[in-house]
């Protein structure tokens, strides 16, 4: 979803339902319509900052009342292009153990 935006979600859907392409940067509807209005009321979870995001992930398990202290929670980033995990160090240094 880093490819997308909440207004960008909604706007395809309501030129048509069927399916965009990416071009040069921009997305293309290629579809006739008809639309719907009704991807106006739906939060589409888009991630603006991959770093930012592992990172509240993160935060947001460290600081559940059922995860303990000790467990240690680190925050990576996969790259689907390489097959290889990212570490976000800031995510990690947030997930350290508390003894």
């Amino acid at each position: 979803m880093s490819y997308f935006t909440n207004e960008v979600m909604r706007n395809l859907l309501v030129q048509s339902l069927e399916t965009a392409s990416l071009e040069e940067g921009k997305w293309k509807d290629k579809g006739k319509g008809p639309g719907s209005h009704a991807g106006e009321f739906i939060e589409w979870l888009t991630i603006a900052n991959l770093e930012e995001s592992v990172l509240a992930d993160v935060e947001r398990l460290k600081s559940h009342p059922l995860a303990p202290r000790d467990i240690a929670v680190y925050g990576y980033v996969y790259d689907v292009k390489t097959g290889r995990l990212i570490e976000v160090p800031e995510a990690t240094a947030a997930g350290a153990a508390k003894i």
